[in-house]
């Protein structure tokens, strides 16, 4: 399963990501988008899980407070062009 996580705050790096959610069952993936021009984060990235563990996941992280912000997880949906 794809999550999308929302509202992060500009210093979570990947590996940040893979450690929040590895409390949540296995982490497939992790990446946190950056700006091509700037190299900055753009506050959202996805990760990766297993079905049942990504549903963990959103239960267990959506809304979570990191650095007085509140994180938003969904599982993602197909881009539309």
């Amino acid at each position: 399963m794809k999550l999308f996580v929302g509202n992060l705050p500009w210093r979570i790096r990947d590996n940040d990501l893979v450690e929040m959610f590895s409390q949540h069952g296995q982490v497939v993936a992790a990446n946190v988008v950056m700006d091509r021009d700037t190299g900055r984060s753009r506050g959202f990235g996805f990760v990766e899980m297993g079905d049942g563990d990504g549903q963990k996941a959103i239960e267990a992280l959506n809304g979570f407070d990191i650095d007085g912000r509140a994180i938003n997880v969904n599982e993602a949906r197909a881009k539309t062009r």
